[in-house]
C-alpha cells in the first residue's frame, strides 16, 4: 500500500512539475474554497478527535493544538490566499556565467520532487504542508498522528477534491490513514520514491526519524528556547518579553522554556517576572539562587534545562553574565530561537555572534520565529539544522537547483 502511494506520488510530481504559477494558484484558490465548502464535515471530524483526546486525558494545551473551529479554518484559507500572492520560485534562474570556452552556465530552481511529512497533533499542518508543496510543484505524502486522524482525513480529502476540480492529479496530495508505528518506519525508508522527509513534532519523533530514516531528512520543530536578561536590561521590557514568549502560546516550538538572569539584577527582576507569570499559573523550576529569591519555586533538575515543556512550566537559572548565558544556551538549547534583553551593544553583539541557533534576537520575543512574521509567507516548519535550510522554511527552502548549460557545439 505504501509503495503504491510512493509510485503515485512520483507520477504526480512529474505531472505537476511543469505547471505554471497561474495553474498552481488556481488550484490553491480551489483548495481554500473547498475547505470552506466542506467546513461542517471537517469540524465534525475534528470534534470526534477532540472528544477522544479528552477521554484519553490529553492536557488542555495539547487539546488546543488539536482543535479546529471556524476561525481556524478561515485562518487556513487566509494563509492560502497569502501563499497565492507570493512569487513562485520554480523556474527562477539564479545566475548565468559565460566560460572562456563559450559555454553559458547557470542554475535554475526546481522542485524537490516528492516530500513526505510526519507530524503530530496539529491538523492545520496537513494544509500548510500540502499547499506549500503544491506552490513549489512538489507532491506530498502526509502522515499525521492518531490524535488527529479524522481531522486529517477530512482535510486531505477536501484538498484532493479541489485538485480534481482544478484538473490536477489527486495524488499530488496523499494522506496515510494507518497511524501505526510500522507505517511511519516504512515511510522513513521509502527512498525509492521520497526525495526528502520532514518531521514536525516533539523531540522523540524527530530523533526516531533521524535514527531510522534512509530518506534525506530536514529536522524541524524542537524548540528549547531561552531568554537571557542581562544586567543592563530594561525591566518592563524584560517582563513583557518573557511573558509573551512563555504564555502567549506555550505549546508551540518558538515559546521559551528557559529563563536566564544576570546575578546582579536577579533579586529585582525575578519577582517582577514571577508576578506576571503567576497570572498564567506558570510553574517556576529554578536553581538554588532562584529559589532563594522566589520562595515557592521548585528545584530545577539537570533534565529540566534540556526539556521542551510545551506548557506552563519555566526553568530558571541565575548566571554570572553573558558568557555563562551563552555557554548554557549552547549546551542545553536546541538551536531554534534565543533572545538577549540588554542595553549593552557589546553584549548584544557577542550574543548574536556566539549563540548557535537558527534565530537570535536582541530585545524581542522569540515568538516571532515564524515564516509569516519573517515575511516569507507560509512555512513548512522551522529547521534547526544547518544544511539546505535553517530557520523558517519558506518556498525557496522547498526547492533544489539544477545546472543549465547552453553551448554552440563545444566538445572537451
Amino acid at each position: 500500500m505504501l509503495e503504491q502511494m510512493g509510485i503515485n506520488a512520483k507520477t504526480a510530481s512529474r505531472q505537476i512539475s511543469g505547471l505554471s504559477a497561474k495553474q498552481k494558484n488556481e488550484a490553491l484558490k480551489k483548495i481554500a474554497e473547498e475547505l470552506k465548502l466542506q467546513q461542517d464535515k471537517i469540524l465534525a471530524a475534528n470534534a470526534e478527535d477532540v472528544k477522544k483526546a479528552k477521554e484519553n486525558g490529553i492536557t488542555d494545551v495539547m487539546v488546543d493544538r488539536l482543535m479546529l473551529n471556524e476561525s481556524r479554518i478561515d485562518g487556513m484559507c487566509s494563509a492560502i490566499g497569502e501563499l497565492i500572492m507570493l512569487d513562485d520560485p520554480i523556474g527562477e534562474v539564479l545566475s548565468m556565467t559565460k566560460r572562456p570556452n563559450g559555454l553559458l552556465i547557470g542554475q535554475k530552481r526546481v522542485p524537490l520532487g516528492v516530500v513526505a511529512i510526519i507530524f503530530e497533533s496539529r491538523p492545520n499542518v496537513s494544509v500548510d504542508a500540502a499547499t506549500i508543496c503544491l506552490k513549489t510543484s512538489n507532491a506530498v505524502i502526509l502522515r499525521g498522528g492518531k490524535e488527529a486522524i479524522n481531522s486529517n482525513i477530512a482535510l486531505s480529502e477536501a484538498m484532493r477534491d479541489a485538485l480534481e476540480k482544478a484538473g490536477l492529479p489527486r495524488d499530488a496530495i496523499q494522506l496515510i490513514h494507518d497511524t501505526s508505528r510500522d507505517t511511519a518506519t516504512k515511510l522513513m525508508r521509502l527512498n525509492k520514491y521520497v526525495d526528502v522527509l520532514i518531521p514536525r513534532g516533539g523531540a522523540g519523533l524527530i530523533r526516531a526519524v533521524v535514527d531510522n530514516a534512509n530518506v534525506p531528512v530536514i529536522e524541524t520543530g524542537v524548540g528549547n528556547c531561552h531568554v537571557y536578561i542581562d544586567e543592563t536590561a530594561d525591566f518592563d521590557m524584560a517582563v513583557n518579553i518573557v511573558d509573551n514568549a512563555k504564555t502567549q502560546r506555550p505549546s508551540v516550538c518558538n515559546a521559551i522554556e528557559n529563563l536566564l538572569v544576570h546575578e546582579k539584577i536577579a533579586d529585582k527582576v525575578l519577582p517582577l517576572v514571577d508576578a506576571r507569570l503567576k497570572e498564567h499559573n506558570v510553574e517556576i523550576r529554578g536553581c538554588d539562587r532562584t529559589r532563594e529569591i522566589l520562595k515557592d519555586a521548585k528545584a530545577a533538575t539537570e533534565e529540566d534545562y534540556y526539556t521542551e515543556f510545551l506548557g506552563y512550566i519555566l526553568a530558571v537559572k541565575v548566571v554570572s553574565g553573558v558568557d555563562e548565558a551563552i555557554e548554557h544556551i549552547n549546551k542545553y538549547g536546541s538551536g531554534h530561537s534565543e533572545c538577549i534583553i540588554t542595553e549593552s551593544y557589546k553584549n548584544s553583539q557577542k550574543f548574536l555572534e556566539l549563540i548557535d541557533a537558527a534565530a537570535v534576537y536582541v530585545n524581542a520575543s522569540t515568538r516571532f520565529t515564524d515564516g509569516g512574521e519573517f515575511g516569507l509567507g507560509a512555512e513548512m516548519g522551522i529547521s534547526t539544522q544547518k544544511l539546505h535550510a535553517r530557520g523558517p522554511m519558506g518556498l525557496c527552502a522547498m526547492t533544489s537547483t539544477k545546472f543549465i548549460i547552453y553551448g554552440e557545439g563545444q566538445i572537451r
